[in-house]
């Protein structure tokens, strides 16, 4: 009997997991998945994602794949497996896919948000899903420093690791728009892009900010894509205020 594919929509906080993949050192949104599914469906289940987000990174409507060996019931299946797992993650929507649907190698489109909170005290709700920024922004050169990253670009400059993996192998990546938006007690940084490097959002958002604080100037952005090395000096916004929103396909929003 042909294995059945499904396609999953989920959400998760990524608090307590050291990132969407399984690794040795710590518990995963993949790991979970992959436990639930074979408790509930008695066979191995291997979860393939649209892509990692790394440690503390939240999600809300990252993509994944899975095949079972035959049909299950949709409704069963999804209740079920909201039911085994942690309450921080939680499967929105469960469908079967074409049998050469693949979660990862067909993305079109990522769209991610980072959000600052600019308020003098950080709000206890937003604690967690939010980065308190304590000094005041130069949003004007903030906003001279985004056309910049717009369009297609090697982006080893902006990311870790940049020897290793997708920066090293095809470090090249489209970003659709970048926009600044307000938002309660603060402002959400959009992403929309083909795809993104290892940690390259919180690294563009660490150069935005050194930016609106004169760290840097705009007009030293074309230089660090020349040079296509990291600045030593160029920090990492921190994980806890990025979401990974939506993943595309076929230029069909899902």
């Amino acid at each position: 009997m042909t294995a059945t594919k499904y396609k999953m929509i989920l959400a998760y906080d990524g608090l307590n997991y050291c990132g969407w993949q399984i690794q040795p050192n710590g518990n995963s949104i993949q790991a979970e998945l992959e436990k639930a599914l074979t408790t509930l469906c008695k066979t191995p289940v291997k979860v393939i994602g649209s892509g990692r987000t790394d440690a503390g990174v939240h999600a809300l409507g990252q993509v994944a794949h899975f095949s079972l060996p035959a049909p299950e019931d949709l409704r069963k299946l999804l209740y079920g497996l909201n039911g085994l797992l942690p309450h921080d993650i939680r499967v929105k929507t469960l469908t079967v896919a074409p049998a050469d649907f693949h979660a990862r190698f067909q993305v079109k489109k990522k769209i991610y948000h980072y959000h600052l909170h600019c308020e003098p005290f950080h709000e206890p709700s937003k604690r967690l899903y939010s980065y308190h920024i304590k000094y005041t922004l130069d949003l004007q050169k903030l906003k001279e420093a985004i056309p910049y990253f717009v369009g297609t670009h090697n982006f080893k400059a902006f990311a870790n690791e940049n020897e290793k993996g997708s920066a090293k192998h095809a470090p090249t990546k489209t970003l659709y728009a970048l926009r600044l938006q307000e938002e309660p007690g603060g402002y959400r940084l959009e992403f929309e892009g083909n795809g993104f490097l290892y940690k390259m959002v919180r690294n563009i958002v660490g150069a935005l900010l050194a930016c609106a604080t004169h760290e840097m100037t705009p007009e030293s952005i074309p230089e660090l894509f020349r040079s296509k090395i990291r600045p030593q000096t160029l920090r990492s916004a921190p994980p806890h205020g990025l979401f990974l929103v939506q993943v595309e396909y076929d230029e069909t929003p899902q």
